[in-house]
Formats: structure tokens, C-alpha cells, sequence
């Protein structure tokens, strides 16, 4: 077995007025052989339809399309959860919220995130011999031992939590717009609820804040050259590497310069997607050229578009969730409808992913934990359950299916967060409570809970418009098979170990350079 040596300082040399860590690369013992490096880039509330490989009036695109010519897409691929904390907690775990306890967002005063006892993908690869960076969003906790520095990340450099959870100098374009930070000793007049007027943006590398506020219009470039930077230094240090990078695109708000045609809602989305498009394509790029034929890059998102942001909101394609949307309400981000949860998703590997091919396999976020420890060669952890599967072979083309039940967690709109009351069996798809999240008129659909669940076939109806007949023999056939995978699935929760986060909160949490100043302005800002 070799003997890896890993050294992380997280002091910091003076440079340019900046604090720079200082991460040691370096390997003892045996060299890696073949171990595969990882780059995961998660998107931040995408829609389906936002990816020019799925629906063709996309335009925007044109990084991704390609790795889409030279890899797999995925057109029926899912987030574990449709809020931003839960879907990143099944991502780093393999385990829905029931499972590990995290199934609402965490706040900016929030004490704890992702319960410690939850072994994280970065944890288990670092103890594998890997070095494991994390660019951008985090959003499972930032207090003390939650920071990502102490989850199995060696380096950190990115905003804690979602970019709308402060206030920046460059507020950017949000519905409704949010003020800029204060420089005086009164705070802004708060508008909007939503609006933090009294908190600046925190920027993290490690565990120093080097900027608050964040200069929202620079922070896509900062992230692309860091990611680079960080490939570029685990490629040549003999180790592999995993890099996750949460995106604050395409979350509001949006910091791009809209281009000069078309409304300016669309314009505004428009430049965003551009943006993050290019920054994924430099992440790529420096891929192919520093470890192309052993790198496996994932690309997906957290969940669907965010449709109470009217037109700085993305596309969910055809998932228009036609049933809720008749009753009022979004069928998109914090719902069980498919524009919700169904994301963009494409895998590249070079010589091992097949190219240029379009998989309809039935995957999910959770999956990515148990097939990226697969191909790393190292053991899942012991003792707990987990929800994903190995998917290799869908992801090498040697496998046409992937699950054949999915459990869709409440996660906002309606019924209890976390709780499994929305089920995909093979083509079909049971509700058993149903709610649209706020939409772009102001209007909430309601809470209904349905006894007999609403089943819809979602070969014949992409829009979820139609249930079956709760009489006709097509129903009656689905119902016991539902209602037996969900039963199965809440008494193996039952028999698991569980964890459980601790959402309590505390104003003193809140990260701050320098509480003397205006929105805990740095000096230097």
C-alpha cells in the first residue's frame, strides 16, 4: 500500500496585498498508475431546455454542445433534490435528505451543514491518495467544522453559500433588483425582503476571506483561472486529482453584460449562459491539454431554473409541468415536476465515454458519488446506505438502463422538505402531494395532497399534462408497483443510519472580514 504525503497550510504568503495558501502536492511511495482524475462542475439552477444539445433554440451553448459532439448526454438525468443544500449534500454523499439530513438550504447564520458523521466523496478519495480541490458554491455549511477545508477539500477558494446572500458593490441584474452595499455608516434602505443590505458577499480561499464584498462581474474569470490552475498543479504532481466546481451561474444574480439585440430579460440570460459556457470551456480546454486521455469530466446541475425570476430564469424545455402550471404556481426549482429536478447532464473521457451519443438511461446526481469511487478503485463507506448507483457502464456504453425507481424529495414548494411523496417507476411517475413554487406573476399553487396518487406516463406526456385514468386498467396495474417502491425505500430509511443536521442559527456565524466596518467590509474594500 503506498504511503501518501499530503500537507495543507492554510496560512498564507503576502502577495500583492492578497493571502495565498500554500497546498503541497507532493507523493511518496509508489506512483499513481492509472487512477482517473475527476472534474465535476455543477451548474446552479439550469434548465433543461438552457443546453443547446437538448433543445435546439438554444444558442448559448457552444462550449458544452461540443463536449456533448465528443462525449454522452443524458436527457433523462436528475437532481437529488430541487434546492440548491440537499442536492449538493446527495452529491458529495450518494444519499437522500432522509438519509443524510440535509434537506432544506442552510443559511448565512446557519450553525452547522452537512452533518459531520456523513462521509463526503472528497473524504474518501483524499484518503485514496487523491488531491481534492473545490471551486465556487458550497452552500452545506461554512461554520467551523462544515467549512470545505474540513469535508476532504486540501484547497477551497469560492462563496460559501448562494451569491444572492449578500450584498456586493456590483449587484448584478436579480427580479426584484437588490440595493448595493453600504459604504457609510447606515445601512441601505432594504427594499426586498430577499435583499441582504446588511452583510457583504464573502469570498473565500481556504479558510481566510480575501474579498467582501465580491466583485460579482470578476468572479466567473477568478474561478476559471483557479480551477485551471489547480488541474494544471495536480497534473504535474504525480497524484490524481478530483476538482468539484459549483458555479454560480446560472443563479441569480446575473452578472454578465447583456449583448446589444433581442428583449433585455433574454439578452441579460443570454450573456450569462456565454458566460458560464466560456468559463466551462476553459476548464476543459486545460483538460485536454494537461490530461486528456485520464481525466472523466461530469457536467450537470442542481436543479431547474428558478421561474419566480421571470426572465433572468432559464428553460425547462418541454417539462412544463402543464397539470400545476393550469392550477397556478411554477412547475420548475423547488418542485417534483420534472422542470424541477430533469438536468442538463454530459459526461467526457476521451477513448472511454463513447462519442457523440445520447443516452435516455434513467440516472441521477447520486449517482455520481458510488460510479466516481468505482472507477477510483476505493470501497464506499461502511455502515449506511446509499441511494445512487455504480453507472459505469452507462457511462462507457456498455448499459442501456440505469434505475428503475427514483424518489423525488419535497424541497420547498409543497409538503414536508425531504420527504418522499413524488416517485419515478421506469416510464411513469407518481404524485402523491403536488404545489407549484412562487412564479414570475407572484402566484403560489396549492398544496393538494392526493390519497390515490396522480400517475402520469411520461413517454406519451413529456409536459406532465394528463394523469391516467385512476379507473382505467393502466392505473390500476402502476399503483401497487408505486406504492410498494416507496414503501420499500422509507423502511430501508427506517433500518439505515440516519443522520441529522442541526439547523439552528446564530447571527455570530455570519462570515465577516472586519465587523467594525459597513457590511463587514475587508480594509481593503
Amino acid at each position: 500500500m503506498a504511503w501518501l504525503s499530503l500537507k495543507v497550510w492554510l496560512v498564507g504568503l503576502s502577495f500583492l496585498g492578497c493571502l495565498y495558501p500554500l497546498v503541497d502536492f507532493s507523493f511518496s511511495g509508489e506512483t499513481r498508475g492509472q487512477k482517473p482524475n475527476f472534474v465535476i462542475i455543477l451548474a446552479d439552477d439550469m434548465g433543461w431546455g438552457d443546453l443547446g444539445a437538448n433543445w435546439a433554440g438554444t444558442k448559448d451553448t457552444a462550449n458544452l454542445d461540443r463536449m456533448a459532439a465528443e462525449g454522452t448526454r443524458f436527457v433523462d438525468f436528475h437532481a437529488a433534490a430541487s434546492t440548491c443544500s440537499p442536492s449538493r449534500a446527495a452529491l458529495l454523499t450518494g444519499r437522500l435528505g432522509l438519509r443524510n439530513g440535509v434537506t432544506h438550504n442552510f443559511a448565512v447564520t446557519s450553525v452547522g451543514g452537512l452533518p459531520l458523521n456523513e462521509t463526503t466523496l472528497a473524504e474518501v478519495l483524499r484518503g485514496a491518495g487523491y488531491v481534492t480541490g473545490m471551486i465556487g458554491k458550497w452552500h452545506l455549511g461554512h461554520h467551523g467544522s462544515h467549512h470545505p477545508n474540513f469535508r476532504g477539500f486540501d484547497y477551497y477558494f469560492g462563496v460559501p453559500y448562494s451569491h444572492d446572500m449578500g450584498c456586493t458593490d456590483t449587484p448584478g441584474y436579480n427580479h426584484p433588483p437588490c440595493p448595493a452595499c453600504p459604504r457609510g455608516d447606515r445601512p441601505s434602505r432594504n427594499l426586498e425582503r430577499d435583499c441582504y443590505s446588511d452583510l457583504a458577499l464573502p469570498l473565500y480561499e481556504n479558510l481566510n476571506i480575501v474579498e467582501q464584498p465580491v466583485n460579482l462581474s470578476a468572479l466567473a474569470q477568478k474561478y476559471a483561472e483557479k480551477a485551471t490552475q489547480f488541474i494544471q498543479q495536480a497534473s504535474t504532481s504525480g497524484r490524481p486529482f478530483l476538482l468539484y466546481v459549483g458555479l454560480a451561474h446560472m443563479h441569480v444574480p446575473l452578472a454578465g453584460t447583456p449583448p446589444s439585440a433581442g428583449p433585455r430579460g433574454q439578452r441579460l440570460y443570454s450573456a450569462g449562459l456565454r458566460e458560464m459556457d466560456h468559463l466551462v470551456g476553459r476548464i476543459k480546454d486545460t483538460v485536454d491539454l494537461v490530461g486528456k486521455n485520464n481525466t472523466f469530466l461530469w457536467f450537470t446541475g442542481d436543479n431547474g431554473p428558478w421561474a419566480q425570476k421571470c426572465e433572468l430564469a432559464g428553460s425547462v424545455g418541454p417539462f412544463t409541468g402543464s397539470w400545476q402550471a393550469r392550477r397556478g404556481g411554477s412547475p420548475a426549482k423547488q418542485t417534483t415536476w420534472e422542470g424541477g429536478h430533469r438536468v442538463p447532464a454530459l459526461a467526457y473521457w476521451p477513448g472511454r465515454v463513447p462519442v457523440n451519443v445520447t443516452s435516455a438511461a434513467l440516472l441521477s446526481v447520486l449517482d455520481i458519488f458510488p460510479t466516481v469511487l468505482a472507477l477510483a478503485g476505493a470501497p464506499l463507506p461502511q455502515g449506511r446506505r446509499f441511494d445512487g448507483l455504480d453507472v459505469s457502464q452507462v457511462l462507457f456504453g456498455r448499459a442501456q438502463t440505469g434505475h428503475r425507481v427514483l424518489f423525488h424529495p419535497n424541497s420547498g414548494a409543497a409538503g414536508e422538505d425531504g420527504a418522499l411523496q413524488t416517485v419515478r417507476l421506469e416510464q411513469y411517475k407518481a404524485f402523491y402531494v403536488t404545489g407549484g413554487a412562487r412564479a414570475c406573476d407572484g402566484s403560489v399553487g396549492p398544496e393538494r395532497h392526493h390519497e390515490r396518487p396522480l400517475i402520469f406516463d411520461l413517454e406519451a406526456d413529456l409536459a406532465e399534462a394528463a394523469p391516467l385514468d385512476r379507473g382505467g386498467a393502466e392505473y390500476r396495474a402502476v399503483l401497487p408497483r408505486v406504492a410498494a417502491a416507496l414503501a420499500g425505500v422509507l423502511a430501508d430509511i427506517a433500518r439505515d443510519r440516519v443522520s441529522r443536521a442541526d439547523y439552528s442559527q446564530d447571527p455570530s456565524v455570519r462570515p465577516c472580514c472586519d465587523p467594525r466596518r459597513p457590511a463587514c467590509r475587508c480594509r481593503a474594500a
